[in-house]
């Protein structure tokens, strides 16, 4: 069943200042999500199969987070000057070319080449450890743009787990009170798309709204009721496939005719931002049937 409920603007008055940002606990966030990923799939769910494939997938980043060496931390006059200039401190496109993400994603293809999967999967990590240096650096770069072509998917999404673990670990070594706020819908600490947004319900913050990176993981706040793509404040209403009591919906703007997923953290705090948003596919499936375009991005959902 559809339901498309109406914003209640009394719903974020009397919450307390938030932080601007919450910066990634990579070997954390990425057991959690794991563990996550395995319940939704031992739930029942259509997509279990790929649900595990992308648990042992998230497992590997946990691993490596605790085994590759330090991240080297950004230099003092970059973070200095980003501030300055209200820019978020990680470059993205000078990543593309960082030999510490090449090597990462040397690490992940490795290990992931002892993950069971099905043999599709199998020969695309044959092809994605077999490709020359201008095609490993083409996917990096296509990744970290928050553009995957509709035509190489597989391939972007082993290369999208080494983006994430390293732009995580680098995220983890800024300070969190150094960043400014960049502009709606974008990461204040390497300038990234949401994949969704979770109002949460941790102590004082409970109905604070923050926007989780698709790239870095930082997590940032966002204000409710303004559109993750465009900043209207207009417009703005919610879908989802449930009832009123619906834990996950599209926040959709008719301003801009985009919609990005909303989780509830503060009705079910087991929800995870991607593990959620990979196990809400029906919810993509509704809104494919619409005029509207999804804004989140996530490169496990790339392709659905």
């Amino acid at each position: 069943m559809t339901t498309t409920i109406q914003p209640d603007p009394s719903a974020i008055g009397g919450v307390p200042k938030a932080p601007l940002a919450f910066l990634p606990d990579p070997a954390r966030l990425f057991a959690t999500r794991s563990k996550r990923l395995r319940f939704l799939a031992d739930s029942g769910s259509n997509l279990a199969p790929y649900l595990r494939f992308l648990a042992d997938l998230v497992d590997l980043q946990a691993r490596l987070s605790g085994e590759l060496p330090p991240v080297t931390p950004l230099a003092t006059e970059s973070l200095h000057l980003a501030r300055e200039s209200r820019m978020p401190p990680i470059d993205r496109k000078a990543l593309a070319t960082s030999p510490c993400l090449h090597g990462t994603l040397d690490k992940v293809l490795e290990g992931a080449a002892r993950i069971d999967m099905p043999k599709p999967a199998r020969m695309t990590l044959t092809a994605v450890t077999s490709a020359p240096l201008p095609d490993r650096h083409w996917m990096i770069e296509n990744v970290l743009a928050d553009v995957i072509p509709a035509d190489s998917v597989a391939p972007h999404l082993f290369v999208a787990v080494a983006v994430q673990l390293y732009a995580a670990r680098l995220a983890a070594t800024l300070d969190a009170a150094q960043l400014v706020p960049i502009r709606t819908g974008t990461c204040p600490s390497c300038g990234g798309r949401p994949a969704t947004s979770s109002v949460i319900g941790i102590g004082g913050l409970d109905g604070v709204r923050y926007a989780s990176c698709a790239c870095c993981q930082t997590q940032w706040n966002e204000v409710r009721l303004t559109c993750l793509c465009c900043g209207s404040t207009a417009g703005i209403s919610y879908r989802s496939v449930e009832t009123v009591e619906a834990t996950v919906r599209a926040e959709v703007c008719s301003d801009c005719d985009s919609w990005v997923k909303i989780l509830y953290h503060n009705r079910n705090h087991s929800l995870e931002p991607v593990a959620d948003d990979v196990a809400s596919l029906g919810l993509d499936m509704m809104m494919r049937d619409t005029d509207k375009r999804r804004g989140g991005f996530n490169p496990f959902l790339t392709g659905y």
